[in-house]
């Protein structure tokens, strides 16, 4: 495995995809990410070439010999698609998240990577962030009473993005991440369409029967921020603690940890708990659209 290099394909160029091409043109030295070679890109627009890197056709990606693993940095609509083709053809997969829009979905292409023996990775570099890792540690060890994670943003085409659960997934990955499995005890959405809002408000109980909060909202002109109130036996926290800037970038830590993976660097009790944390948010998502769906009917 020493000197074995994986031929990679991206998918999709933008803003992740970009990324990604730029990443993979210039790995971090003597880091895994030395063990992937970018041979081309793949976009429905025809770009040529971006810095050195070649655009090639979805079917010569798919057929090349020479390519083992694709980036997928597609619309989330497309992912569950992509993901598919390339798993077929053989190919280990590296895809932006939400890896797909229905929880079903993403455990039949689980399987399937598992059948073939392929790495299948889905990217989280929420979790990947010095803000989060220092959370992670103040969160570390502490009884929660109750608490609040509250997102805003600029408005999503959900026809590309997904039903807000999905798309803001990297939220529920959090609060999984930092207190465990979570039952889903009620879930509304408010939308007003003439202004182009909406805002999805989760309701929670950790295993311990404590009550968390998860509100996604989207508007005109709303600033992307995070507010937390996790509050603890010890007292309450109420804005992120302090944290440094990362020397390595989050694409790169991910496009790290993939390489990882391909080399067979990860264990097999991080896989699994991964698989499970993966699977366990997009089954959580699944419920939390139908109980939004539902309470939609009955209003309208």
């Amino acid at each position: 495995q020493i000197n074995k290099m994986f031929g990679t394909v991206v998918v999709g160029v933008g803003i992740a995809g970009l990324a990604r091409i730029r990443d993979l043109m210039n790995p971090m030295p003597s880091s895994p990410s030395e063990h992937l070679k970018l041979l081309g890109f793949v976009s429905r627009r025809s770009f040529g070439n971006i810095n050195e890197a070649k655009q090639i056709s979805l079917e010569d990606a798919l057929k090349s010999k020479e390519i083992h693993a694709a980036f997928i940095s597609t619309e989330n609509r497309s992912h569950e698609e992509t993901i598919r083709m390339f798993l077929e053809a053989g190919k280990h997969v590296l895809v932006e998240y939400p890896m797909a829009l229905s929880a079903k979905a993403a455990r039949e292409l689980w399987e399937m990577a598992e059948q073939k023996d392929k790495v299948l990775h889905v990217e989280h570099i929420e979790l990947l962030t010095e803000e989060y890792k220092q959370l992670k540690k103040e969160v570390a060890g502490k009884d929660l009473v109750k608490g609040t994670l509250h997102f805003t943003g600029s408005v999503l085409d959900e026809n590309k993005t997904g039903f807000p659960a999905f798309s803001g997934i990297a939220r529920l990955t959090w609060l999984v991440d930092l207190f465990g499995d979570l039952t889903v005890t009620s879930a509304t959405r408010e939308k007003q369409k003439d202004k182009n809002y909406s805002r999805m408000t989760v309701h929670f109980q950790t295993a311990n029967n404590k009550p968390l909060t998860w509100i996604e909202e989207r508007g005109p002109g709303m600033r992307r921020e995070k507010k937390i109130n996790f509050c603890f036996t010890s007292g309450c926290l109420e804005n992120f603690p302090q944290a440094p800037r990362s020397a390595v970038g989050l694409f790169m830590q991910d496009q790290n940890l993939f390489a990882k993976k391909l080399l067979g660097q990860v264990s097999k009790e991080e896989l699994a708990a991964e698989k499970w944390r993966i699977l366990r948010c997009l089954d959580l998502a699944e419920v939390i659209q139908q109980h939004c769906e539902q309470t939609e009917k009955i209003c309208s």
